[in-house]
């Protein structure tokens, strides 16, 4: 073999080396730069009490940041659009929530599809829902009397929500239905503003996460009257349930999960899975999730997509007894 050729052997089998390499060595890479996390909701809500304790611990461990940007509005779809078009290479990710499963039977018209454009990656928290007022305008302290009260005065009271379609708002149209009582509902562009204004008192009551409520339950600003579901929970041991109360059937969680857009390499979602479960493993995430009452639910991507599906399926069943509408 001559010079000439000896070369070009060699620098084929380089490149050849260099290719072949190239997959590991950007695996090994991620995190390079910031990653970037769309939150569908205004700061202050049940999303912001997860997506930014999640990604403080995500910085510790990666030495990178997640930056969190909130878009708040039209019950969280806005924000949700706006993450399925978002660039698919690992570097952008999105934090939805029960809400996003109910909003394919409220808004007919969604510039996206949650199931088609967007890649389910884990479960990051579940919350029961909780009936929540402020003590100053419903200043009855056990859920009997404030059900007395509901009864003996149909539309004095109203709730507050994080948008018209989102799980605040159908565990309110589920309250009604099933308690037989009617409050008005008034919609806001998170449950963050909503909190706000019933920790104010511009509105009465909310029914809403945990995770957002558990600070100003303990801070004595609002009052928690009701869990959803058939057990108490252990964050707020003296708060009834649902089934205890005599409304067995009332069922609500809020829950709260990761997506990336359509297109993300396989490599990167596992890169993502696998910092999002060393995070929620960690002992400052596992103190924060059991104060606000919260529980991870370890599925694998496969088995989030189908927890999605069923809920998408579950929330369109919830949605057409209800008869909830957009306002």
């Amino acid at each position: 073999m001559n010079n000439f050729n000896r070369r070009d052997v060699l620098r084929a089998a380089a490149a050849a080396g260099a290719t072949s390499l190239a997959p590991f060595a950007h695996a090994q890479a991620w995190p390079a730069k910031p990653v970037m996390m769309v939150v569908p909701f205004p700061a202050g809500g049940g999303t912001d009490a997860f997506a930014r304790p999640l990604a403080a611990q995500f910085a510790k461990q990666t030495g990178k940041q997640l930056v969190i940007d909130n878009k708040g509005g039209a019950g969280g779809t806005l924000g949700a659009g706006i993450a399925s078009r978002a660039a698919p290479d690992g570097y952008n990710i999105f934090m939805g929530a029960v809400h996003h499963t109910i909003a394919p039977s409220m808004y007919p018209k969604l510039d996206y599809d949650l199931e088609r454009d967007l890649i389910p990656l884990t479960l990051v928290a579940s919350v029961p829902q909780v009936v929540v007022v402020n003590p100053a305008k419903m200043p009855m302290k056990d859920f009997k009397s404030f059900l007395a009260e509901l009864r003996k005065s149909p539309g004095k009271y109203n709730y507050g929500s994080a948008g018209t379609g989102t799980s605040h708002h159908l565990a309110g149209e589920l309250f009604k239905q099933q308690s037989k009582t009617f409050i008005t509902h008034i919609p806001y562009t998170g449950a963050g503003p909503a909190l706000r204004d019933l920790v104010g008192g511009q509105v009465d009551m909310m029914f809403d996460g945990l995770g957002s409520s558990s600070a100003h339950i303990k801070g004595g600003r609002i009052r928690a009257l009701m869990v959803s579901g058939n057990k108490r929970n252990a964050a707020f041991p003296d708060v009834p349930s649902a089934a205890e109360m005599g409304m067995p059937d009332y069922t609500v969680t809020t829950w709260y999960g990761l997506w990336a857009p359509k297109g993300t390499p396989v490599d990167m979602q596992n890169h993502i899975v696998d910092e999002v479960r060393k995070a929620l493993q960690s002992d400052e995430l596992k103190a924060i999730w059991a104060s606000n009452g919260a529980e991870f639910p370890n599925m694998t991507p496969p088995q989030f997509g189908s927890f999605v599906s069923a809920e998408v399926k579950r929330w369109a069943t919830v949605v057409k007894a209800s008869g909830a509408k957009l306002d």
